[in-house]
Formats: structure tokens, C-alpha cells, sequence
């Protein structure tokens, strides 16, 4: 691999995991789904993005207004947006409710959910995501919907991983809802690489994410999500990513849709909504590891972004917003 390439790579990969390890996207088992036909669920009302992996034979995915796609063992999708669908043995299938209960209660013990008569031939993982709401840049609202990763597309580590899946469901032990949830979220990272690699994310419009596989926009993400507090000027960022200025703006704009200054404001005040909430760092402290000079200058910078001051929003955040007046910004 010429060193350029190896370069954008490690690029996109540093970009990319500062995000995961702040957007705190995390997942949870749903269901192991045992079918025999013929068989039909309908999953709606459902938080965050929902994840389904075909183990044993085949099902249907029918979303309204959609084309009806058939998944076949190794087969992955994940609906970003945990759109209503429905996953049936056959399109037009008759359907029920999913039983998130029962669901639930299979887990506990080890067991999976059965739907149908006779002999099942369907074995179906299902997950379920949720981002940080403290992070405001968007990630899993990026991703096709549906993101349908064939067997023949997916690689031999994801192929793996689902292996792995599957033997931990099957065989419970103690933690084993602990190494379950870790495992989702290794899927969930497998699953955004199998798309980068892939597909054309830029396809899809400008976007952050789909950005991270340019050549000039995604060194200069990978700059800024990995170096927040540095104080970054076009110029800077340019130097930093071997461009022009001119050529900079003008890529990242048309690929990210935003100017570099306003994406990492974007992504500053994240960091900090973030540090308020979870850590006793002081709002000082948190100013200045972001690359703010002066805690006033972020106090303005935060309260425009989130429409409340730092101080306020740590107590909002945690529960106790009770006494504190008007502009208090005390860490």
C-alpha cells in the first residue's frame, strides 16, 4: 500500500475512533429469533438504531415505501433510525407484534425467542443502539437507511464476531450480559468499516463521516477530533494536512457541509457537554483543555451553542438544577 493511502487510512481511523469513543454509541441484545415458517414480526416504536444478523436461513426486511430486501446467513442491516419494519418469512407474510418481553425474559435464561410451528429454520440476532444525547454531531442519523451488508461483502472479522455472538447467547455464564453488549458494540465499529471500505460515502451527501475517506478532508477531521485544544486556523489546518488554504475550505466545505471552524466548535462544545456531566473538572479546567484563553470566551461559546450556561448545565445534567442563578457557571 503506497504510504499516501496508508496515511488517509490511519487518518479515517483516528477520526473515527475519537468520535466512537465520545459519541458513546452503545448496544444492547434485543433478541435471538427462532422461526419456523411462517412467521412474521412487526417492529415499530423502536429507540435508537436496530440491528439484525441472519445466522441460519432467511428473512424478509419490508419497510414501508421501500423494496423488500432478502437477507441470507452472514447477512447484517442496520436501520439507523430504528424505522418501523417488519421481518417475515416470506414478503406479505401475516404478522405480530414483537414481544419485547419474551424477548427479554429468553435472555435471561438462555433461550430464544420461538415464532411459528415446526421446525424453525431461521435464526436471526437482533440489537439494538443509542447515542449520547449530550453529543449533538450526528452519526448514526449519517448511515443509509437500511445499511444492508451482504455475507459476500462483509469481512472475515465480522463473520467472526456474529460466530462469537451466537456462542455467548447460547452458552450463558456469569457477566455474560456484560461481554454481550461489548461484543454489539465491536459489531456496530465492524459495520462502519464494512461501509467506509465499501461503499461511496460521499454518495450520500456531505457529511463528517462520509468525509473521513477524502483525502484533504479527512486528514484535517482526523486533526481536529484528535486535537480539539489545539488553536487551529485554516491555515494551520492546511499546513497540518499539506494544502492550500484555498484548497482546504473549499474541499471541506463541499465534503463535511460545514467550514472547519464551525465543526470544531460543534465538536468542542460535544466534548464539554460531555465533561460536565460525567467529570468534577472545572469549567476552567474544561475551557482551557479545549483551547479557549479565557473562561468568559467559553462560557459565551457554550451558553450560544446549548442555549444555557456551562454551570447550569451541569446541574440540569445531573439532576439538581434547583438554586443556581442566571449565568452562575461555577464548576
Amino acid at each position: 500500500m503506497p504510504n499516501g493511502h496508508a496515511q488517509s487510512y490511519c487518518d479515517v481511523v483516528d477520526a473515527l475512533a475519537a468520535v466512537l469513543a465520545t459519541a458513546g454509541v452503545r448496544g444492547t441484545i434485543a433478541a435471538t429469533l427462532n422461526a419456523a415458517d411462517p412467521w412474521g414480526f412487526d417492529l415499530d416504536d423502536i429507540p435508537g438504531a436496530v440491528f439484525h444478523a441472519v445466522t441460519e436461513g432467511a428473512a424478509w426486511l419490508c419497510m414501508p415505501g421501500r423494496p423488500d430486501i432478502r437477507l441470507l446467513p452472514g447477512d447484517v442491516v442496520l436501520l439507523p433510525t430504528g424505522t418501523a419494519h417488519v421481518l417475515a418469512g416470506a414478503p406479505g407474510a401475516s404478522t405480530v407484534p414483537f414481544d419485547r418481553a419474551a424477548a427479554e425474559r429468553a435472555l435471561a435464561t438462555g433461550e430464544e425467542l420461538h415464532v411459528g410451528c415446526g421446525e424453525p429454520q431461521t435464526r436471526i440476532l437482533c440489537a439494538s443502539y443509542q447515542q449520547d444525547p449530550a453529543i449533538t454531531l450526528p452519526l448514526l442519523a449519517l448511515l443509509p437507511d437500511p445499511l444492508h451488508i451482504p455475507a459476500t461483502g462483509a469481512s472475515t472479522t465480522l463473520d467472526t464476531t456474529l460466530r462469537l455472538l451466537a456462542q455467548e447467547i447460547s452458552r450463558p455464564a456469569p457477566g455474560s450480559a456484560a461481554v454481550l453488549d461489548r461484543i454489539v458494540d465491536i459489531l456496530f465499529v465492524q459495520v462502519l468499516r464494512a461501509w467506509l471500505t465499501a461503499a461511496d460515502p460521499a454518495s450520500q451527501g456531505p457529511s463528517w463521516l462520509g468525509a473521513l475517506t477524502d483525502p484533504v478532508a479527512g486528514p484535517a477531521l482526523a486533526a481536529l477530533h484528535t486535537r480539539p485544544g489545539t488553536d487551529w486556523t485554516v491555515a494551520s489546518l492546511a499546513a497540518a494536512t499539506g494544502v492550500s488554504r484555498a484548497t482546504l475550505a473549499r474541499r471541506f466545505l463541499a465534503t463535511v457541509g460545514d467550514t472547519p471552524a464551525a465543526h470544531l466548535t460543534r465538536w468542542r462544545m460535544d466534548l464539554a457537554a460531555q465533561r460536565l456531566r460525567d467529570s468534577d473538572d472545572t469549567v476552567g479546567a474544561i475551557a482551557r483543555s479545549l483551547g479557549y484563553t479565557s473562561e468568559y470566551a467559553f462560557n459565551r461559546a457554550f451558553t450560544r451553542d446549548r442555549g444555557i450556561a456551562p454551570g447550569r448545565y451541569r446541574a440540569r445534567s445531573r439532576g439538581r438544577l434547583t438554586t443556581l442563578p442566571e449565568g452562575e457557571t461555577a464548576g
